[in-house]
């Protein structure tokens, strides 16, 4: 039957998706989603106060890394509402320019924690193949740049995408499916011709994390063969040793992020668990591991973050 124009509407609430199948017993999963968001929260907090408070640390590689934490706690912050909602108290409601305001800083944070990533990359690129300059190559002002650059290019990127779905009509279900906004989700949902939304989207993920992606392979291509030209094996695996934390944190991004995108462009007949099972892999991977990964690998970190505990526990006392 053909859809009049009296049909169209946009949508005053869209509802959230919690674990098909298991909606009477989801509260449950409500416990362990707390203790990420925690774990999430406290540990990317610990880590910018550390690296804030202690001078040791104002070096490149951790002013990058309090970036990537401070963006970490801006993705949970972003999700937090909508996640406890379906999952605590069953509240699957939201509406619409909320969900777009969600999804602008979850689609932004996300494009900035990529760009801090390809910085991280460039830093490890630099101490490797020229360690004489390196302090001389990433000065405060550059790194500055380099920060702000990030910021700039995700919220230039991102403002598009609520004003391109705001101009479509609405007249299919509004179920989600995740517990959180996500852009290719909500463009499924639209009636209207919606082929700029689909053009924009893939020429943002290729300008954003493409690009990103390809630069970080370059670097750790680049880093390999100046490894490979160091004659001493232990110098070798010192070398090596300070991109394990970084590799895995890229490997968490990006993994998540790449499945996620091809199950909604191409995984029309995917189980919905599998849909709620990356969504959530992508939400929650990256800001739990980093802190964890960074405390546990990186000696310097480690050191400051029991040195302030001992604090705090000797005035607890």
């Amino acid at each position: 039957m053909e859809i009049t124009n009296s049909s169209w509407f946009q949508p005053p609430t869209l509802l959230l998706t919690g674990i098909p199948g298991l909606e009477d017993v989801q509260i449950w999963f409500c416990i362990p989603l707390c203790v990420m968001y925690l774990i999430a929260l406290l540990g990317n907090c610990t880590i910018l106060f550390v690296i804030k408070t202690t001078s040791s640390l104002h070096e490149p590689q951790y002013i990058f890394l309090s970036m990537l934490a401070a963006t970490d706690v801006g993705l949970s912050v972003s999700t937090l509402p909508t996640v406890l909602n379906v999952f605590l108290l069953n509240h699957r409601d939201i509406e619409f320019h909320s969900c777009l305001t969600q999804m602008f800083f979850i689609h932004t944070f996300s494009s900035m924690e990529s760009a801090i990533l390809l910085a991280m990359a460039f830093d490890r690129f630099v101490a490797i193949r020229n360690p004489l300059h390196y302090t001389a190559v990433l000065t405060p002002t550059r790194i500055i740049k380099i920060g702000l650059a990030a910021v700039v290019r995700g919220v230039m990127l991102m403002i598009p995408l609520p004003i391109l779905l705001k101009r479509l009509p609405f007249c299919k279900g509004v179920i989600l499916s995740h517990c959180y906004c996500y852009h290719p989700d909500i463009m499924k949902l639209a009636c209207g011709p919606v082929r700029v939304n689909i053009i924009y989207g893939l020429s943002l993920v290729l300008c954003s994390f493409g690009v990103d992606s390809v630069f970080i392979v370059i670097s750790y291509i680049l880093i390999l063969k100046t490894v490979l030209g160091i004659a001493s094996g232990d110098g070798k695996l010192k070398a090596l040793n300070t991109c394990v934390s970084h590799i895995f944190t890229v490997f968490i991004f990006y993994v998540p992020l790449i499945v996620l995108a091809l199950i909604h462009r191409f995984g029309t007949f995917a189980s919905p668990l599998l849909h709620v099972t990356m969504a959530n892999l992508f939400l929650f991977l990256t800001p739990v591991l980093n802190p964890l990964v960074y405390s546990l690998k990186t000696k310097q970190i480690r050191s400051a973050v029991c040195k302030i505990f001992k604090v705090w526990g000797n005035l607890l006392k």
